[in-house]
């Protein structure tokens, strides 16, 4: 049956506290639409479209264009047939719908990676840290390697005892750096893995080192959609995934291909608000590594109240 839905949607703009610097340059603003689907029996689903295009989904003008041209009214099958070159909008009304039909539920209670800034404002940031998490994510490949190293000696002494380390080059390194960073993470006890070391076209040497050192590594940029997750699998990925749903397109696809492939998933946030982060773990609670904690520690990088543009 072809149901037809009221369609509605909202952007938003939602300043960071600060900047967040990673080897992409530096994000000031998360822009993002929230979207509605009324159904004829008066019921509401929401989700969210949280574009990440330096990361490979659409930007957020495409996303806003895409929700002009649908206009008031979507159907299931215009639902199904929106492309896969705007990931983010499968995911936000694909969620929209999934919140739709499916009962309340209570989300899952999960351990959350806290997000440091980049550079040696992630010491001040520790320092001050008054939270419970145990792990906590830094982002390296930002400023000189040398310096960073030193950083990073000084956090590991600052972290809360049993605490873990992940670090996430977003791509941003060389063969050569990657290889100085992994000797000096194999000696060091609290790294969970290094996140992303190369770009994702070096895939290749990224399967290299995960051979060659003990430290685990974890691939971000490289599975950015359901289809590059399928295809760095199928070429031989064993390690980690970094799966950020809310850009990876259909939450149909994903589940499908988790359920069918048992990998090691860590699900993680691409600052959206709380309503795409509901989405979010909601799959996470079926999909995501029990073990390890999920990528959303990142709720004091936002400030002030979401705005529609």
């Amino acid at each position: 049956m072809n149901q037809t839905y009221q369609f509605k949607f909202h952007p938003y703009k939602h300043p960071f506290t600060q900047p967040l610097i990673t080897s992409h340059g530096s994000w000031a603003v998360r822009e993002g639409i929230i979207v509605s689907l009324r159904d004829n029996n008066g019921r509401i689903g929401r989700g969210e479209i949280a574009p990440l295009p330096w990361f490979g989904s659409e930007t957020f003008a495409m996303a806003k264009n895409f929700c002009h041209q649908l206009g008031q009214e979507v159907n299931d099958q215009e639902i199904v047939a929106i492309p896969d070159s705007l990931p983010a909008t499968q995911f936000g009304i694909i969620s929209a719908l999934e919140d739709l039909e499916c009962s309340p539920q209570q989300i899952t209670s999960f351990g959350y990676s806290y997000l440091l800034p980049a550079d040696s404002a992630a010491l001040k940031t520790l320092k001050d840290y008054k939270g419970e998490e145990r792990t906590f994510k830094w982002k390296i490949g930002v400023g000189d390697p040398v310096r960073e190293r030193e950083i990073l000696t000084q956090l590991a002494e600052m972290l809360p005892p049993g605490a873990k380390l992940r670090l996430d080059a977003n791509g941003g390194l060389t063969l050569p750096e990657a290889k100085e960073w992994l000797e000096v993470t194999d000696k060091m006890k609290l790294v969970e893995f290094l996140e992303q070391p190369l770009p994702p076209q070096q895939f290749p040497n990224m399967l290299a080192l995960s051979s060659n050192y003990k430290t685990s590594l974890a691939l971000d940029e490289s599975v950015a959609s359901v289809k590059q997750l399928e295809t760095c699998y199928y070429q031989g990925w064993k390690g980690i995934f970094v799966i950020k749903p809310a850009i990876s397109g259909s939450p149909q696809r994903l589940r499908q291909f988790c359920y069918q492939n048992k990998i090691d998933a860590v699900f993680s946030s691409v600052f959206e608000t709380s309503i795409g982060r509901k989405a979010v773990l909601r799959l996470a609670a079926e999909l995501s590594s029990p073990h390890r904690a999920v990528g959303f520690g990142v709720k004091h990088w936002f400030a002030g109240v979401e705005k529609k543009i």
